[in-house]
C-alpha cells in the first residue's frame, strides 16, 4: 500500500492554500513537496462574507466550495507534477475546507462547526481518494472540534523526549504543549486571536493582505489602555479545551471596542491600532503559555505568524525564559506543518485509527475523524 498522502490546508487567515505531498513510509514523515496558492480575490471575499450571516447563504457557500476544490486540485496538480508523480501513487487526499463557522457546545448542547468543501469535485478531479469533515465527529462526540493538530506534534516532535510548545499562528492561534508533565503526555488549545484582526485591519488601511514581516505595525505605539480592554474577553480566561474562531475575533468585535475607546477622545493612528493588535496576539499566546507550562525550553512557531518579524520579538521579550524560534528549526517549515498534520490525519483515517486527543478536545472518547470520498 502507498504511503504517499497530500494534504491541503486553507486557515482561518484566507491567505491561501497550503499542500504537501508527504511519504509517511520511512522513520519519519518527508515531505517531498509544498505549493502554495493564494485565493483569488473574489473566493477570498465570498468566504470572508460567509462568516457572518447573510441572504442566500447556501447559494453562495455551495459555489465557494466548488472554487476551494478547484483551487485545491491546482494545488495538488502542482504537487504531482514537481515529483513526476501520477495520482495512483498518491494513497489519499486529507483536505480541510474552509472554516466558515465555529460553534461547538452551543444552543443545543452539541453547536456544531462548519467546513466549506466539496471534497467529491475534488476527487473528481484529481482522481485521488480525498479524505474530508475531520472536525464534525469530534463536537459530535461532545469535543470542541479543535485544535486537531496536536496529536500530529506529538508524533513528529515528541520522539525528540524535550519539553516543547509548539505554536501556531494562523488566523487563530493554537497552541500544543508536548511532555509538559507525566499526567498529560500532550495538551492543546486555541489562544485565541492569531493573524485574523492584524490582517483586516492592516486591508482596510494600507490595502495589504496582511502586514509584511509586521513593518507597519513596528511604526506605531501600542495603547495600553485599549490593549488592557482587549485582553478583558472572557475567552482568554477560560480554562482549555476551549477553541474559538472568526465568530468571535472579527472585525466587528474589534469595532466595538473601538468604538468605546474613541467616545473617551483617545488620539491615535491607524498603525497604533496594528501595534497593539500585534501585541494583543503575542500577549494572549505567552500568557497562554506561562499559565500552562511556564518552564517551557522552546517554542516552536509556525503558521503565517512566523514571518512576522514584529510579532516573534514580542513573543521573545515576553517569554524571556524560552527558546522561540520557527518550526524550521526543528526540520518543518512553517507553512507545512498544518498541511503535513492533515496529511497525517488522513493517513490515520484511511487506517480507520483514532486520531483526536479527548484531553485535548474535551470529547467523551478517542474517534476515527473524517469521511472517505473514494476517487
Amino acid at each position: 500500500m502507498s504511503e504517499l498522502f497530500i494534504g491541503l490546508m486553507s486557515g482561518t487567515s484566507l491567505d491561501g492554500v497550503d499542500g504537501v505531498l508527504v511519504d509517511f513510509g520511512g522513520d519519519a514523515p518527508k515531505v517531498l513537496a509544498h505549493e502554495t496558492l493564494g485565493f483569488p480575490d473574489t473566493l477570498r471575499a465570498n468566504f470572508l462574507a460567509l462568516n457572518t450571516s447573510g441572504p442566500d447563504e447556501i447559494h453562495r457557500g455551495a459555489l465557494a466550495a466548488n472554487g476551494l476544490a478547484r483551487l485545491y486540485a491546482k494545488v495538488v496538480d502542482g504537487l504531482l507534477h514537481s515529483t513526476g508523480l501520477t495520482a495512483n501513487a498518491v494513497q489519499a487526499i486529507g483536505a480541510h475546507g474552509q472554516t466558515v463557522r465555529h460553534r461547538p457546545g452551543e444552543f443545543d448542547g452539541v453547536g456544531y462547526t462548519t467546513q466549506l468543501n466539496q471534497p467529491a469535485l475534488l476527487a473528481e478531479l484529481c482522481g485521488i481518494n480525498v479524505v474530508a469533515d475531520f472536525r464534525s465527529r469530534d463536537v459530535a462526540a461532545g469535543g470542541q472540534g479543535a485544535p486537531l493538530v496536536p496529536p500530529f506534534h506529538q508524533a513528529f516532535f515528541s520522539p525528540r523526549g524535550e519539553r516543547l510548545a509548539v505554536l501556531n499562528i494562523g488566523g487563530i492561534s493554537n497552541v500544543t504543549l508536548l511532555n509538559a508533565t507525566p499526567e498529560a503526555p500532550v495538551l492543546g488549545f486555541d489562544c485565541g486571536p492569531g493573524n485574523a484582526l492584524m490582517d483586516a485591519w492592516c486591508h482596510r488601511h494600507i490595502g495589504q493582505h496582511f502586514d509584511v514581516d509586521g513593518a507597519w505595525s513596528a511604526s506605531g505605539t501600542v495603547l495600553p489602555e485599549l490593549l488592557n480592554r482587549l485582553l478583558q474577553e472572557p475567552f482568554l480566561q477560560k480554562s482549555p479545551p476551549k477553541s474559538t474562531g472568526r465568530d468571535l475575533f472579527n472585525i466587528a468585535w474589534l469595532e466595538g471596542h473601538l468604538s468605546a475607546w474613541r467616545a473617551t477622545g483617545k488620539d491615535f493612528t491607524p498603525a497604533d491600532i496594528q501595534a497593539t493588535l500585534t501585541e494583543f496576539t503575542a500577549r494572549t499566546c505567552a500568557d497562554a503559555l506561562q499559565r500552562n507550562m511556564a518552564a517551557c525550553p522552546v517554542v516552536a512557531v509556525c503558521g503565517g505568524g512566523a514571518y512576522n518579524g514584529s510579532l516573534m520579538r514580542r513573543l521573545q521579550a515576553l517569554l524571556p525564559g524560552c527558546g522561540v524560534q520557527s518550526s524550521a528549526s526543528l526540520s518543518l517549515p512553517p507553512l507545512q506543518v498544518e498541511a503535513t498534520a492533515f496529511a497525517w490525519l488522513a493517513r490515520q483515517t484511511s487506517l480507520h485509527r483514532p486520531s483526536s486527543l479527548p484531553k485535548v478536545t474535551g470529547a467523551q472518547g478517542a474517534r476515527i475523524l473524517g469521511a472517505i470520498y473514494p476517487a
